[in-house]
């Protein structure tokens, strides 16, 4: 029966390893854009602040709260958006959360108080953001291994492109049409992320392909000699004895029954696996367990929280906990610590400009370095966390416009070599590796949300106490000199479970092996069992 062309093109892709390409250059693409639609929306999100204040008359730190919540809905939701992804799978998921992101933004425009854009920006858009984001990464990582670090960074720097574009895009805008219909146009563009959930084809990696040919040949002869194995210990002869089978001649019938039964069964299990081994055509795979195991034709776990055992992968979680701190904060603020240093408003939103074309470059960067480097590439994250944290705190020291430049130059530059891989980094076998991706990122994302609902916040709350913008700098460093220590504490953790586990494994092996010599020495060979019956029939019959 032929496959229609629609299961061709939107049906599973089964590959024998990995593909390094071929449709995941088109899931590629859709996570460019669905990276313009949250990350890079949401960092633009900046250049309504002193607008929302006016507006509502409320404090920094009161609509400051409007972006957290979106944040922390943005993470704490990501083990719904895991599981609900291994159920229903990657595109009806997608696309629900672009419906979301959409409907959150447009319903923002209406709002009458700040407490109402807490429930449609905050929850509505946040979780749209979780179901648009987390599914496209996941489903990028497993179409691609050895390249898997350079296209993710360059599939990211979608939200750089997006905050180049939008914030003096955005600040034009709103002193034509003001900032609710501004919020309207925000939203009719994000639904675009909707058509991005259909590329996503999933995949399956068999990496034990059935052959027809010598491995079914093999299977048989391990299963006929299985049964004559059987026979002989029914009969009492060994395959490697020399002796005539005397013995075989006085065997029992029930005996030849027995055997002749057990071989039957044998027979019937092959004909049973082979017909295991190829399914009929006419019965069409289903779409849901198809989806819902992405790596293999088995299903997986909707939720797994054993990563959490994983000592690596809890240094890791923290550190994505602090450096979240200083993710979203500094592009909150910037606009406002421009203005208040001297830096004309039509010129302080190019700041978030800058910040954005040298996160282009540093995406693209630790993209070819990652691909290049033979280190652990945890170590190649760290330096640029620890200069990520230097940059934060110039922030707080540097007063003229120039300064603030190259200050927003580095921090984007440093932010896209972070922002772009501590995600995938999950994949890389010094974290937890491919296999545990789908499950572990639900769970890193979950704990960063936290960080994520405090970071503006207490930014907020420090510029209201100090008048000064700088003050919510200093939060964004302490918080990513934090995330370094535990980031350089991820390799030790991994070398020290690896080497546990393979001395268990050593202990595990010598045990069995000990196991089966005492096994061996202990049976009796045939040949001599056989011997000391002959003996004892001649004694009988001398006897007689």
């Amino acid at each position: 029966m032929r496959t229609p062309n629609y299961q061709r093109c939107l049906g599973p892709n089964v590959y024998a390893e990995v593909p390094e390409g071929g449709w995941g250059w088109a899931v590629a693409a859709a996570f460019f854009w669905v990276e313009v639609c949250t990350y890079g929306t949401l960092k633009s999100l900046g250049v309504f602040l002193q607008d929302l204040m006016e507006e509502f008359g409320e404090s920094n730190s009161r609509v400051s709260w409007v972006f957290s919540i979106c944040v922390f809905i943005f993470s704490f939701t990501a083990p719904l958006s895991t599981m609900l992804s291994n159920r229903f799978g990657f595109r009806p998921v997608v696309m629900m959360g672009g419906f979301l992101m959409s409907l959150g933004t447009i319903t923002s425009a209406f709002s009458s108080s700040i407490n109402d854009m807490y429930i449609t920006m905050g929850i509505v858009s946040g979780l749209g953001y979780s179901f648009t984001f987390l599914p496209t990464v996941t489903i990028l990582a497993q179409y691609f291994s050895r390249r898997r670090a350079l296209v993710t960074s360059v599939a990211s720097s979608g939200e750089s492109f997006a905050m180049f574009a939008f914030a003096p895009a955005l600040s034009t805008l709103k002193e034509h049409i003001g900032w609710r219909y501004c919020l309207v146009v925000l939203g009719i563009f994000q639904a675009s992320a909707i058509g991005c959930g259909l590329l996503l084809r999933p995949i399956i990696i068999d990496t034990e392909p059935v052959k027809e040919g010598k491995e079914s040949e093999s299977l048989h002869l391990k299963q006929m000699q299985t049964a004559l194995e059987l026979e002989n210990e029914q009969t009492g002869i060994s395959i490697s004895s020399e002796d005539s089978g005397v013995t075989s001649l006085s065997t029992s019938n029930r005996d030849l029954r027995t055997a002749g039964a057990e071989n039957k069964a044998l027979m019937e299990w092959e004909v049973q696996d082979k017909q295991s081994m190829e399914p009929p055509l006419s019965t069409p795979p289903s779409p849901v367990k198809v989806e819902a195991g992405p790596l293999h034709a088995s299903s997986s776990k909707l939720l797994d929280f054993s990563v959490v055992k994983d000592g690596a992968f809890i240094w890791y979680s923290l550190f994505g906990l602090f450096a979240t701190l200083g993710f979203f904060a500094p592009q909150l603020y910037i606009i406002e610590l421009s203005k208040s240093r001297g830096v004309e408003p039509s010129w302080a939103s190019y700041m978030l400009s800058v910040m954005a074309v040298a996160e282009i470059f540093g995406r693209l960067s630790i993209g070819v370095v990652l691909n290049k480097v033979h280190c652990r590439k945890t170590l190649v994250l760290l330096g640029c966390v620890v200069l990520l944290c230097l940059v934060l705190v110039a922030f707080t020291i540097v007063w003229e416009f120039w300064g603030l430049v190259v200050c927003c130059a580095l921090y984007g530059y440093f932010m896209g070599t972070v922002g772009s891989t501590h995600v995938p980094m999950l994949a890389e076998e010094d974290v937890v590796g491919i296999q545990k991706m789908a499950s572990s990122v639900g769970v890193y994302i979950f704990i960063q949300s936290f960080a994520g609902l405090a970071g503006p916040p207490l930014g907020g709350v420090l510029v209201d106490v100090t008048q000064n913008y700088g003050a919510a700098f200093y939060s964004c460093a302490v918080g990513m000199g934090l995330s370094a220590i535990c980031l350089a504490l991820v390799g030790p953790t991994k070398s020290g479970m690896c080497q546990r586990q393979s001395r268990h494994e050593e202990a595990g092996r010598s045990a069995e092996e000990e196991e089966e010599m005492s096994e061996d020495s202990g049976q009796p060979d045939f040949l001599e069992v056989d011997l000391v019956r002959q003996a004892a029939d001649q004694d009988n019959v001398s006897v007689i």
